[in-house]
């Protein structure tokens, strides 16, 4: 399925022969894609122990490169702390084959995620989750500080992003509460220090067992935030006697809880537009936090 403008078309032969001339070890393990609402990576798994990501979008190499391998420092940092398991970085593979970019490869995590097997009403999920997000605030930033565009910065540094949103949104949700909530929401003061955090704490990255988190992937982005970036899993994850279930467990205050909202409302609107033709549960992700959202102001 394309999803960008500039999505890299990447076949189940490519990645068979990339990794057979690079990992020659690996030759006699089965590979298939795995079906997955990702956006980011096309993902290969290898035998039963290894999974292969390779970039989706055409973005220049040296910095996919230098991502990739911040990312894997990243992810290796998760999983030393991480009260559930989390994927390990195993190798690097290099372009070939008509495929311009380095991609990773990593353990695999069996397991059913939570867009799969929906945790939303589980009080011992939510309990789970703000353990997991306790734990990782623990872990010293060693004078890390956040750094780059994205989520878990400050709030009116997305003013624009979120404009263009709403624009596209329109028809699809209800923008006009939506801006209002924004404007409540965008000039709320910082909740304190930046405390390391998964920053994309998203259904497919959220593995689930009986009502139970039993893992968390894609770890690659772990680093410094706003304390309450990593609250967006209560609003994509969680209802509303589980989500005042985790607030409850992690001790979140009203300022932080606010924040909290606000990059999930960030996230959220982006996914409604953006992938309403291209990538529908993604789309149906957006369009649930945003009525999650709205139903709680």
């Amino acid at each position: 399925m394309v999803m960008h403008t500039d999505q890299l078309d990447l076949t189940a032969e490519t990645a068979r022969r990339l990794v057979d001339d690079q990992f020659p070890q690996w030759r006699h393990l089965p590979l298939h894609q795995v079906d997955s609402d990702g956006t980011v990576n096309a993902i290969f798994r290898i035998g039963d122990e290894f999974a292969a990501r390779f970039p989706l979008r055409a973005e220049e190499p040296t910095e996919v490169r230098a991502w990739l391998v911040a990312e894997a420092e990243a992810a290796a940092e998760l999983a030393a702390c991480s009260p559930v398991p989390a994927p390990l970085p195993v190798a690097l593979g290099e372009p070939g084959y008509g495929y311009p970019l380095s991609w990773a490869v990593q353990t695999w995590l069996p397991g059913r995620v939570a867009s799969v097997e929906d945790p939303g009403g589980s009080l011992a999920f939510a309990r789970d989750l703000a353990t997991f997000v306790r734990t990782l605030r623990a872990v010293d930033t060693r004078g890390r500080r956040f750094s780059g565009g994205g989520r878990g910065g400050e709030l009116p540094d997305h003013d624009d992003w979120v404009a263009l949103c709403f624009d596209r949104s329109a028809g699809m949700v209800d923008v006009p509460r939506l801006r209002r909530l924004w404007a409540q929401l965008r000039t709320l003061p910082p909740a304190g220090p930046d405390v390391m955090s998964h920053k994309d704490l998203i259904p497919g990255n959220v593995l689930v067992g009986d009502g139970r988190l039993t893992g968390v992937l894609d770890g690659g982005g772990f680093g410094p935030a706003d304390p309450g970036l990593d609250l967006v899993g209560a609003w994509h994850l969680l209802d509303r006697p589980a989500r005042d279930e985790f607030a409850r467990a992690l001790g979140c205050g009203d300022v932080e809880w606010g924040r909290g909202m606000a990059w999930a409302l960030q996230q959220a609107i982006g996914l409604v537009w953006y992938y309403a033709e291209t990538n529908v549960p993604m789309s149906r992700l957006g369009r649930r936090t945003v009525a999650r959202l709205l139903a709680a102001t």
